[in-house]
């Protein structure tokens, strides 16, 4: 592949991934609403942050391959994971349940992203935009650690329901 090649699909990457990431943040303070436990609500709250890190690094790395003001792709993989996200809130029977389907989607939206910004490090550093690589790389590592983190928040949110079951 050729480097005008690779870069064009950086940009449409990094565009798709702007798009989302715009798609999450509006509906991040909705969801922190909807969550019950109050350690959901600070890693929530915590993400939202994260989040912004990753629009601006997402931002850099477009700018770098030349592509700063390229038009958005639509993220029609966020916008569908913010509409189950929804749907499955309204549809909890209680707060437990309403967490723990925070948390399942919070964890495949997650995975998209760990996917998305893994990829995009690879097309990076293959064109050799080092700096944006290594930005990407900081994205994979933070998302696989608020993945871990929902995990354990899911287990405890899980334990406490069996002992108030018993």
């Amino acid at each position: 592949m050729d480097s005008d090649q690779l870069n064009q699909l950086i940009k449409q990457g990094l565009s798709a991934m702007k798009s989302g990431s715009k798609t999450a943040a509006e509906s991040a303070s909705e969801v922190q609403n909807d969550a019950s436990d109050e350690q959901l609500r600070e890693i929530l709250r915590k993400g939202t942050e994260t989040s912004k890190q990753w629009q601006q690094r997402v931002d850099r790395a477009l700018e770098q391959v030349g592509g700063g003001s390229q038009q958005e792709r639509e993220n029609e993989i966020m916008q569908a994971m913010d509409r189950v996200g929804k749907q499955i809130r309204q549809e909890a029977p209680n707060d437990r349940v309403r967490d723990l389907g925070i948390i399942a989607n919070g964890q495949l939206i997650l995975h998209y992203w760990i996917g998305a910004f893994g990829t995009m490090e690879a097309y990076c550093k293959q064109a050799g935009m080092d700096q944006a690589a290594q930005e990407m790389k900081s994205c994979v590592s933070e998302a696989k650690q608020a993945d871990e983190k929902y995990t354990e928040i899911a287990m405890q949110i899980m334990q406490q329901q069996q002992m108030a079951s018993a």
